[in-house]
């Protein structure tokens, strides 16, 4: 499955798109300008990605990359 895939995927089962998840992650701390704040661990993001949005690892990981700045 390629990278959009997976981010269309989400997107269907979600409603939201990247970019809704990345101003999320802004808002829950998890970044600030645009970058991953430094201290903040990738199972945090994942967590919360599989704990609020019942998204597997496989998903949240492509979630997690997107965040980090990953766009193909």
């Amino acid at each position: 499955m390629s990278f959009q895939a997976y981010l269309d995927n989400i997107q269907t089962k979600t409603g939201k798109a990247p970019e809704d998840f990345e101003a999320l992650a802004a808002e829950k701390g998890f970044t600030q300008d645009g970058q991953i704040r430094q201290g903040v661990k990738a199972t945090e993001i994942t967590n919360w990605l599989k704990d609020e949005y019942k998204l597997g690892h496989g998903h949240a990981m492509a979630i997690y990359a997107y965040i980090k700045g990953k766009r193909e």
